[in-house]
């Protein structure tokens, strides 16, 4: 018998709120209950749902499969609190969009965030940010997305003829641990600056985003040097001398980041704007909410900026 050679596999799990524009319906049920969100559904599920924040996102790690020719495997399946019923309005409208997605978990209400460590998923986001937190605890990475800011004035949906996979990532309690963060918040910024220099050759303790960074890294060294179709950036308040640790953890972990931008405290909106990002994930609610003016945006509900 010949050996069955494995691709590599990303698995990223989405709610429907996420990867399409349900406002609408969600204001039926918070005002009207569910029957009537039941009816609502059922009455327009003919009517093609808008793409929502992280519809460029999907797309884009979808066309993966594309451009690396079958060479890997990206899978992108919805988990959604719908009814199998009222979450056909869904599929219809993955199927308009031509979304390669085939798999779903449709449970009638109940928080679908079990489901993500079932299928093992390197990646869950959601608009739920207790399904969020929940899955966080499981071990999955997961960020709560963030609505575009102001609604108004930005389509949800950026096309700004970039092919290319853009993600950015912030360190402490997203790439890393939150370790450095508690030496900030109890003794400020000096005794940051001064722990982190002292500990520079000592790589820090992961955080929940290490593995999918991880991922992305092993699918970015199957492409020729320059080609890769994935651009990864690390958007940190942190300058100099903190910077060192981050670097040498990096190497330790064997992980090539394309970007590294060590901002000093500077707000991160405009150069994720320059960056060109299909998402960023912050575990700051402030910083989210900037970036969310320019970018998708990912709220991380861990560490101890989220603690009380």
């Amino acid at each position: 018998m010949g050996v069955i050679e494995s691709r590599p596999t990303l698995v990223v799990a989405i709610s429907s709120r996420a990867l399409f524009d349900l406002d609408e319906s969600h204001r039926v049920f918070e005002e009207q209950g569910v029957d009537a969100y039941y009816e609502y559904q059922i009455r327009h599920e003919e009517d093609i749902l808008k793409p929502g924040v992280a519809f460029s996102l999907v797309r884009k790690l979808l066309n993966l499969n594309n451009l690396f020719e079958g060479r890997i495997k990206v899978e992108v399946v919805l988990l959604s609190r719908n009814s199998a019923d009222t979450g056909l309005r869904v599929f219809n409208s993955i199927e308009h969009h031509g979304l390669d997605i085939t798999r779903a978990a449709f449970t009638g209400g109940r928080s679908p965030f079990e489901y993500a460590s079932v299928l093992d998923a390197h990646l869950f986001l959601s608009a739920d940010s207790e399904d969020v937190a929940r899955a966080l605890k499981a071990g999955v990475a997961a960020a709560t997305i963030a609505p575009v800011a102001p609604a108004d004035e930005l389509a949800p949906v950026r096309d700004d003829g970039i092919d290319q996979l853009r993600i950015a990532f912030d360190g402490d309690a997203v790439l890393f641990s939150d370790e450095a963060e508690k030496v900030f918040r109890q003794q400020g910024l000096e005794a940051f600056e001064a722990s982190e220099k002292a500990a520079a050759k000592r790589p820090l303790e992961a955080g929940p985003f290490r593995r999918f960074l991880e991922v992305l890294h092993q699918l970015q060294s199957m492409a020729p040097e320059g080609t890769a179709p994935i651009r990864t950036a690390l958007v940190t308040a942190r300058g100099a001398p903190a910077h060192e640790r981050v670097i040498r953890t990096l190497r330790t972990w064997g992980i090539r980041i394309d970007e590294a931008l060590f901002l000093g405290g500077m707000d991160k909106s405009a150069f994720l704007k320059a960056f060109h990002a299909d998402i960023f994930f912050d575990d700051q609610t402030h910083h989210v909410k900037s970036a969310a003016q320019f970018v998708p945006a990912g709220h991380v509900p861990h560490g101890v900026a989220n603690k009380g």
